[in-house]
């Protein structure tokens, strides 16, 4: 499946769309609470790609699978880790709190792979470091003196999705440069079962009526799911950075679900945190996409 450039970029914009609309689904669930939802949206991921990946990549997909490299096991375990703490996060706070935390992601990723892969990084990169830290600092002082309730919980939680995430793009990288190729896709796949596994106790006893269950599928399925599948389609297309400041609209998108389809309205110190750190990461992936032009 191959895409021109416009194509690729237009496809990613969907993918955004479709990820961000975990926060304003969640805000409808009648009974459903805490782990019981990252369960069963864990648990439609899993039989989503179950399906998907052998209609995707044949039946031989499961006989490619790296089952002997440490770096699919952790990349599970990466995902296991975002798909559980970011639903979660939305049931602690409001979905523009976790969205601006989670929009740290490329900043973390920029100090890990320096921290263990020696990665220099410039100083633009530096700079947005600063700013977005102005920025979150801003968001949570204010939070936290307006006595928000579970922000502080709901924000640490929601921070364990970009360091998973920053560890997991460092397992790539790491992963290629000694000539591997960890297939993205099918570690999905396995922090869906993960996440399962693990959620499964501790969403017992089941609360979630037929309606939760319906809406928590088709979470798994269109928010998880397919655009997950697709968004490693765009990746072979569009550079890392492009990649990364489209998925910033997902930040734009969930809020605006949220604020649209179910009335939680931010409140203006979030957001002026929030568009601090949007206007960090988006001047930082700018330049350094402009200076990879010249």
């Amino acid at each position: 499946m191959k895409f021109r450039h416009a194509q690729a970029v237009a496809l990613m914009v969907g993918v955004t769309a479709l990820w961000s609309t975990a926060g304003v689904v969640t805000r409808h669930l009648e009974q459903a609470r805490s782990f019981e939802v990252t369960f069963w949206r864990s648990c439609f991921t899993m039989l989503s790609l179950l399906v998907i990946l052998p209609l995707w990549q044949g039946r031989a997909v499961w006989s490619r699978m790296p089952w002997r490299s440490p770096y699919f096991w952790l990349s599970g375990v990466c995902w296991s880790v975002m798909f559980t703490a970011f639903m979660l996060a939305l049931m602690l706070t409001a979905v523009a709190n976790v969205l601006i935390t989670m929009a740290l992601g490329p900043l973390l990723t920029a100090l890990i792979t320096r921290i263990f892969l020696g990665h220099q990084l410039p100083a633009r990169t530096w700079g947005a470091i600063v700013l977005a830290g102005i920025g979150i600092g801003w968001m949570y002082g204010s939070q936290l003196s307006l006595g928000a309730p579970n922000f502080l919980l709901g924000s640490l939680v929601a921070l364990c999705v970009p360091i998973a995430g920053s560890v997991q793009w460092t397992l790539v990288q790491k992963s290629h440069a000694e000539g591997l190729n960890l297939d993205l896709v099918p570690s999905v796949l396995l922090g869906a079962i993960f996440s399962t596994l693990l959620t499964l106790p501790l969403a017992w006893p089941f609360q979630a009526s037929a309606h939760d269950v319906v809406l928590l599928a088709g979470l798994g399925l269109f928010q998880l799911a397919i655009p997950c599948a697709l968004s490693v389609i765009c990746a072979r297309v569009l550079k890392a950075p492009e990649v990364a400041l489209l998925a910033l609209l997902e930040i734009v998108f969930g809020i605006a679900l949220a604020w649209l389809g179910a009335n939680e309205a931010p409140q203006l110190n979030v957001l002026f945190g929030g568009v601090l750190v949007l206007s960090a990461l988006l001047l930082n992936e700018w330049l350094g996409w402009r200076n990879n032009r010249v």
